[in-house]
This record gives structure tokens, C-alpha cells and sequence, in this order.
């Protein structure tokens, strides 16, 4: 009997320990899971933020390339004003090459810039808006339905992209 007792603890002290050592590993396994979903996440949130900064740093140099060209038109806006003046003042005039010179590098310009995204304002004879449009003047009008239009453009005003470059300077009947 003592035999016996002898082979039944021997036999069941393998057993515990290897049910230790499976209890140790499934312990180390759900560590092991538990760090490759924190990985993952860590992973994921990293993968995420480098498409916001990709998409931030490419709309910030959409941004830049549009402030610089924005600045390039407004700084020629001055030459087709000076262009339609003097049309304006060759309308007069007999010189047929003066006018068909000055009309020529004026459409090729604004038609230059209208490939950019540039388009003029239309104001005369409009509602006034301050959205597009900038009093300079007021005159009286006699006639109701014309209170509140543009009556004359002094300046005219120009769209890029859709966003105003440059008010339409007005007078307004009052």
C-alpha cells in the first residue's frame, strides 16, 4: 500500500506541474494578445495621424501656391485697368492700330488670367452687395426702381477662384 501511495503522488505531482505550466502559458498568451492589440491600436492611431498630416501639409501648400498667385494677379489687376482706360480713351480716337494694339494686349492678358480662375464683377446696373461691392459714392435718384443699384463703376472688381481679389468700387443711387 505504501507502493501504491508512493506512485500516486509521484504520478499526480507531474500532472499539477504540467497543468501549472499550461495555466503559465495561456497566462503569457493573453499577455501576448493583449500587447499585439495595444500594437495594433498604437498602430492604427500613428497611421491615422500621418494621413491627417499628409492631408494638412498638402491643403497648407494648395494654400501658399494660391496666396502667391493671388498675389501675382492682384498685382496685375493695375495694367488692365490702365488697359481699359486707355480704350476707353481710343474709343475717340482715329488711330485704328492704337486701338487694336491696346484691345489686343488687353484680351490676351485678361484671357491669360481668366485661365487662373480670375473673373470680373459685374456691378453696373446691379443690386448693390456688400459682399462684392464697395460704396465710394451715393447719388439721388429720381426713380424708385433705381434706388440701391450701381449706377457707376469707378473701379472694377475681380473674383479668384469664386473669392473676391478686389471690390467693384461703385456709386450707388440712393
Amino acid at each position: 500500500m505504501a507502493k501504491d501511495k508512493k506512485q500516486k503522488n509521484g504520478a499526480e505531482k507531474p500532472a499539477e506541474e504540467e497543468k501549472l505550466k499550461i495555466e503559465a502559458l495561456e497566462a503569457d498568451l493573453d499577455k501576448a494578445k493583449e500587447d499585439l492589440e495595444k500594437e495594433k491600436n498604437d498602430y492604427l492611431k500613428l497611421l491615422a495621424e500621418f494621413n491627417t498630416f499628409r492631408q494638412r501639409t498638402a491643403d497648407e501648400r494648395k494654400d501658399i501656391i494660391s496666396s502667391a498667385s493671388a498675389d501675382t494677379i492682384k498685382g496685375l489687376l493695375p495694367v488692365l485697368d490702365d488697359c481699359e482706360r486707355a480704350m476707353e480713351l481710343l474709343k475717340t480716337s482715329k488711330d485704328e492700330a492704337a486701338k487694336e494694339g491696346t484691345s489686343l494686349i488687353y484680351n490676351k492678358l485678361f484671357a491669360y488670367l481668366k485661365t487662373r480662375g480670375l473673373e470680373r464683377i459685374e456691378a453696373l446696373g446691379q443690386k448693390f452687395d456688400t459682399d462684392f461691392h464697395e460704396a465710394e459714392a451715393m447719388i439721388p435718384v429720381a426713380d424708385e426702381d433705381k434706388k440701391g443699384l450701381v449706377y457707376d463703376v469707378i473701379q472694377t472688381g475681380y473674383l479668384l477662384d469664386g473669392k473676391v481679389l478686389r471690390f467693384a468700387k461703385v456709386v450707388v443711387g440712393q
